[in-house]
């Protein structure tokens, strides 16, 4: 049975590549094994070989040869050396993509640590508390309209506007497509948030439906449209939803808060080390 089991385990491409990687993990072991104490030795690790043979076998879908395999160590061990002349030679110094990839890193690092945080429901009720605003739900309103034209009306849309308001409100039958001119607006809005009503008729538009009476029709309300007369059907007002309505959002909100006060916190110890001089440009006044 083991016989059997053993003739198995070496027909697996898995067993065949991580073989392979050893073997050549072991050349490169004695090919370096006398410089690795030295400075400048480069060691290429087993868990690095098998990263890269990893990332290959999801490229092309297949694990590679040996020869390929050499390639990508090969190919790895030259990038170090070239990384290394490079800092010797100070190339990395005032180049703002290099430091700007740095500075990406630490704050990667401060991120990864906030992420690993677990905020409690009272942190994250208290973190909703202090930051209602931020995910107060928005007020919403329903209503209907008669749409005037003010290039098709000209002059006497304020009269105009007047007659049709007192056929609203003596016949409310009356069929509305026949008192307004034509228009993509809709007749009649569902309810919608008070921000999506903003961004299509104007503040100015929506602050006068605040004020018009739920339920009778009123006008004209000026818009970038036009005049319309309008009759609210429905208010909602604004609220503060509970935790369980916007947790993910809080939770990711709280993340962010955290990763900031970690960023500051940090930034703040490694600042300690320095003295900062700020010199002003020459001919410029002194500042405090």
């Amino acid at each position: 049975m083991s016989t059997i089991f053993l003739k198995r385990l070496l027909r697996e491409p898995l067993v065949h590549f991580l073989l392979l990687a050893l073997l050549i993990f072991a050349g490169y072991g004695l090919l370096g094994a006398d410089t690795d104490d030295k400075p400048d030795s480069i060691v290429v690790t087993a868990p690095k070989i098998e990263q890269m043979a990893t990332v290959f076998a999801k490229t092309w879908q297949r694990p590679p040869t040996a020869e390929e395999l050499k390639g990508l160590i090969d190919d790895h061990v030259k990038e170090e050396i070239l990384v290394r002349q490079a800092l010797e030679l100070g190339l990395d110094r005032d180049d703002t993509v290099v430091r700007r990839r740095l500075r990406q890193k630490m704050e990667f690092l401060n991120a990864t640590d906030a992420e690993s945080l677990t905020a409690t429901d009272a942190e994250l009720a208290a973190y909703l508390k202090a930051n209602a605003a931020t995910f107060e739900i928005d007020p919403m309103l329903a209503f209907q309209q008669v749409f005037l034209n003010l290039q098709r009306r000209g002059d006497t849309i304020a009269q105009e506007a007047a007659s049709v308001l007192e056929v609203l409100l003596t016949n409310p039958a009356t069929d509305r497509a026949l008192l307004g001119d034509p228009t993509l607006l809709p007749p009649d809005l569902p309810l919608s948030g008070k921000t999506s009503i903003v961004q299509t008729f104007g503040a100015e538009f929506v602050e006068e439906l605040d004020k018009a009476p739920l339920g009778q029709w009123t006008g004209p309300v000026n818009s970038g449209f036009g005049l319309h007369l309008v009759r609210v059907t429905e208010r909602v007002p604004g609220r503060v939803p509970t935790l369980d309505e916007v947790r993910d959002a809080v939770a990711r909100e709280w993340t962010n808060a955290k990763r900031r006060d970690l960023e500051d916190q940090r930034f703040a110890e490694l600042l300690k080390r320095y003295v900062v001089r700020i010199e002003s440009p020459a001919g410029a006044e002194t500042g405090p």
